[in-house]
């Protein structure tokens, strides 16, 4: 099973493009590997690029908030999956309205300046992420998680944020462009929890991550291959965390071609912290 963050590691930072990760994709396809979306992204976002990428396995959205299972998909969805529309889905996070409530308290709180999706046209949303306008109303439609910014502050304390969310039974993460604000839950717990499922049909499971940031590294921690995609950011530390961890030489979506066709073909050697 391959779990797989999507900005910044499937899909370029900047144009969102996934071509250079062709030749990796096909091989996974041709292996029959299911190729699991795990992202900050909406459901909306999500079913569109998996339609694009010929996907049908389960996808993780919203930090792990929400596991959807699409009907077209051979397995057999879990008993206790919800029927949503043309998916079946496991919810693990909070509701959004009580998201956006808690962002407006917090707000007030810390007298920052301070604003979510909620408070966002769709063109706002389309200016600061460099999607275009249909894309960016489906990013607009969330469930489980509430990206936001802070501005006009020369000096942003992450401790006061986490504080002010922790009081309202929530968390802050922090991805590419946004902080979000979510439930207990992260892509990690959503990954165990997709594992299990699929261990009822298939054993043994091998697991592999790929991610580039902060919020990818519930995954990372969690796998049997982890693999951590060259960004503008360096975590020295986290190779403390995960002495396996396997980094990629180049950005975005050459980099997650590089690391998974080395991976599937047997090229590396677990425990080497070789650049690939």
């Amino acid at each position: 099973m391959i779990f797989t963050d999507l900005d910044g590691t499937l899909l370029d930072h900047e144009t969102y493009r996934w071509d250079k990760a062709k030749p990796a994709l096909t091989l996974c396809k041709k292996l029959e590997i299911p190729l699991i979306l795990a992202s900050s992204k909406t459901r909306a976002e999500i079913d569109t690029l998996r339609f694009e990428l010929g996907l049908s396995s389960p996808f993780i959205s919203e930090n792990g908030g929400g596991i959807f299972f699409p009907a077209e998909s051979a397995l057999e969805p879990p008993s206790d999956a919800v029927l949503f529309g043309e998916v079946w889905k496991w919810s693990l996070g909070r509701s959004y309205p009580e998201l956006v409530a808690a962002l407006r308290e917090i707000r007030d709180e810390l007298y920052w300046t301070i604003r979510g999706f909620s408070d966002m046209t769709v063109e706002e949303i389309s200016a600061l992420t460099g999607l275009d306008s249909e894309r960016a109303r489906l990013a607009a439609m969330r469930e489980y998680d509430e990206p936001f910014i802070v501005s006009n502050r020369k000096e942003i304390h992450r401790e006061r944020l986490i504080e002010a969310a922790e009081k309202r039974g929530l968390m802050i993460t922090e991805g590419g462009r946004f902080y979000h604000l979510q439930g207990f839950h992260d892509k990690g717990q959503a990954l165990d929890k997709l594992t299990r499922w699929f261990k009822t049909y298939y054993d043994p499971v091998k697991t592999v991550a790929l991610g580039d940031g902060p919020n990818d590294f519930s995954m990372l921690k969690r796998v049997d291959y982890p693999v951590l995609v060259k960004s503008s950011r360096s975590y020295p530390e986290l190779f403390m965390e995960i002495p396996s961890l396997m980094t990629t030489a180049e950005t975005g979506p050459a980099g997650w071609n590089a690391a998974v066709s080395d991976i599937l073909v047997g090229k590396w050697n677990r425990g080497e912290q070789e650049n690939v």
